[in-house]
């Protein structure tokens, strides 16, 4: 009997990740792949702009995603429950998003400046103003996707 629910949980985990990966809506779940080539990188992020573009309009959430911004504002951080590190990018199409990072489990980014470009790969959360990506440390519960962002040649998470 264990056997059997066991194999039902890896049957829906698979068709939920097929579900994901092949959605008709033009949303793509990216893959953390560490060496991925730098052109790869680069068409990763340009269609991580039409994805974030599609979702911001579509209010659509829990995105995983890979993409590129230049940082518009480094705000306070958030210091209530679980700390984070909070800016403003802004990505190639002109929509922002708000970067939670949580330093309670992942370092801060140090000398974060306006114009600085940040790599991240982490979730997508829908707002009125663009949207938050959050989730860009490691799971230490091993339950979502480990996120991270790239400032500088130097990945945090």
């Amino acid at each position: 009997m264990k056997k059997i629910g066991v194999l039902l949980i890896v049957a829906i985990g698979a068709s939920y990740s097929w579900y994901v990966n092949n959605s008709a809506d033009g949303l793509w779940q990216a893959s953390d792949r560490t060496n991925t080539s730098s052109r790869e990188s680069v068409e990763l992020v340009a269609n991580a702009d039409q994805i974030l573009g599609n979702a911001y309009k579509n209010k659509r959430s829990d995105i995983q995603i890979h993409g590129r911004g230049t940082v518009e504002k480094v705000l306070p951080d958030d210091t209530k429950g679980s700390r984070h590190q909070k800016f403003i990018i802004r990505l190639s199409t002109g929509q922002t998003l708000l970067v939670a990072h949580n330093i309670d489990l992942a370092p801060r980014i140090m000398g974060l400046q306006r114009g600085d470009d940040i790599t991240f790969y982490g979730e997508y959360e829908w707002s009125e103003r663009g949207g938050v990506v959050h989730w860009t440390h490691r799971d230490p519960a091993g339950r979502h996707a480990h996120g991270w962002l790239e400032h500088k040649g130097r990945r945090y998470q």
